[in-house]
């Protein structure tokens, strides 16, 4: 479209208005041609409908299905970065659905469509893809995690068993991040981006076993695991529950609230970012009187174990207590 000066004739020979006003994502000329030209622009058609909340024209779906094959000519970086800005735009799951349905996702991110599991007649389970786009749509535009929320269950489909007691995916949040990150290496994601993506997917499930009873020791061992990424696990985890059943809901959202507070309450009390033994390897060969070897960290460990199940543990008692560990093993003290 332009505008004609000094008139101020708009000059509009593909329908740009009509398109616009009816929020339809068109090209001026044959998609196909279009898409030839530079094949990114599929990939690009599908992050346009996420950020403007547009449909795509029909020909647009046809053109790219004819032509999808034609995106192995283009760099995975240039593909990165488009889909980078999709995951973050305001209606994720649009262009989501538009790179599943057209087959382009099979390409780049085959995961994904393979979260369309059958519908079990007897057991009802729900649609794993639908689930995935409202847990994106769910977290906040955080790239990282969003791109968690894409992930986290890919490992789903690997993992499925129906028996009588309904469907099962055991470990598939390991089995997940394993995929996770050959996928995003494959994509050229950074490696921190990677290792907090995975770490998210293996952690996503660790908040479902709170009600049965969380000690202090095992919110520590929550936060101490989680690290930095906290706050982003504790989204996650909320944007999981996806399920229509308001009771359920509920009492996830008040489990959830419990643990927020009780990691709080804890935080004030100690250093929940810094959780270490209360000595150092040093302070442990200098005491023990042993040269750095498994003793050391075998120390380590003992003194973090006692940290996690009683709190902050002062050195004098730091020192006795490796003492008594030392002597059961034989070591000097």
């Amino acid at each position: 479209m332009a505008v004609r000066l000094p008139g101020g004739e708009l000059i509009d020979p593909f329908g740009g208005v009509t398109a616009l006003g009816a929020r339809v994502l068109d090209t001026p000329t044959d998609p196909s041609v279009a898409f030839s030209d530079d094949p990114l622009r599929m990939i690009r058609a599908a992050r346009f409908v996420a950020q403007l909340d547009v449909a795509p024209a029909e020909r647009i779906l046809e053109g790219i299905r004819s032509i999808r094959d034609r995106l192995d000519i283009v760099a995975v970086e240039r593909m990165r970065a488009e889909i980078d800005k999709l995951l973050v735009a305001g209606h994720p799951a649009k262009g989501l659905s538009l790179l599943v349905e057209t087959g382009l996702a099979d390409i780049f991110l085959p995961e994904v469509p393979a979260l369309q599991l059958e519908q079990d007649p007897v057991h009802q389970h729900k649609d794993v893809l639908r689930h995935t786009y409202a847990v994106v749509e769910r977290c906040e535009a955080d790239l990282v995690l969003r791109l968690a929320g894409l992930l986290h269950d890919v490992g789903k489909p690997k993992t499925r068993q129906i028996t009588p007691e309904g469907v099962s995916f055991h470990h598939h949040e390991i089995v997940g991040a394993r995929m996770a990150r050959e996928r995003l290496t494959a994509l050229r994601y950074p490696n921190a981006v990677i290792d907090d993506v995975c770490t998210l997917i293996e952690l996503h499930l660790r908040f479902h076993g709170y009600g049965d009873g969380w000690t202090d020791a095992a919110v520590r061992r929550y936060v101490r695991d989680a690290g930095p990424l906290l706050d982003r696990l504790n989204q996650l985890t909320r944007a999981d529950v996806t399920t229509r059943n308001a009771d359920r809901a509920r009492r996830f959202a008040a489990l959830q609230d419990e643990l927020e507070e009780r990691i709080a309450a804890l935080a004030e009390r100690e250093n929940l970012e810094a959780i270490r033994p209360p000595l150092d390897g040093d302070q442990v060969m200098e005491h023990l009187g042993v040269q750095p070897g498994p003793a050391v960290g075998e120390a380590l460990d003992y003194l973090l174990d006692l940290r996690m199940e009683r709190g902050p543990i002062a050195q004098d008692e730091a020192f006795l207590l490796l003492d008594a560990w030392a002597k059961e093993r034989g070591l000097a003290g």
